[in-house]
Parts: C-alpha cells; structure tokens; sequence
C-alpha cells in the first residue's frame, strides 16, 4: 500500500476542503398559493407545478390514510 512522502500541510487541507461548506437553499414562491417550494418540484401545499395540477392533494391524503390503517393492523 502506498505511503505518502510529505505531510499535507493544514493550509493545504483547508484548500482542498475549501467547497465543502453549506450553500444557501435557492426557494421559488408557487404562482397558485405563493407558498416557498423548491425549484424545479411541485409544490407541497397545493400540489401545482407551472401552473399546472400536477399531484392531487385530496387523493393521497386518502391513500396515505388507507395505508397507515393498513400497516398498524
């Protein structure tokens, strides 16, 4: 197995490590209900996406229901 030769110096490791710090979360407001979503995902309030339906909001509430009932029998 390999073995380096010389120390990584601190200076050196911060540079290296230098990009890993967080990034700021880059939020749209939805053009139905002006709720803060994420881009490019539909939104978790009111189910638009581009101001189009694009998941039905009443139906997985039901199904998720159904489905908790299911696995706490």
């Amino acid at each position: 197995m390999g073995v380096p030769s010389k120390r990584r110096t601190s200076r050196s490791k911060k540079d290296r490590a230098s990009h890993f710090a967080f990034k700021a979360v880059g939020v749209t407001k939805c053009s139905e209900c002006n709720a803060m979503t994420l881009p490019h995902r539909a939104c978790s309030k009111c189910g638009y996406y581009k101001g189009k339906k694009a998941v039905d909001k009443q139906k997985r509430a039901v199904r998720s229901a159904k489905r908790k009932k299911m696995i706490g029998k």
